[in-house]
């Protein structure tokens, strides 16, 4: 009985499966144009975590006031 063969390459993972596939699909500024899109996303997500934070401290400086 012989040993199942050793797979030598690592199995892509689904990201780097997905950016292929959209490269196939999408021109290179396409690509740019989706992924300046998501930055921005993200930097819109963080500001409003921040701008949370920041309320939340001043409500709580105002509570405190006598």
């Amino acid at each position: 009985m012989q040993a199942a063969p050793v797979r030598a390459t690592a199995i892509p993972s689904f990201s780097t499966a997905l950016r292929a596939v959209e490269s196939l699909l999408m021109s290179s500024g396409q690509r740019t144009a989706r992924r300046n899109a998501w930055t921005s996303v993200l930097e819109d997500r963080r500001r409003a975590k921040d701008r949370i934070e920041a309320q939340q401290i001043v409500e709580r400086a105002l509570a405190r006031r006598p």
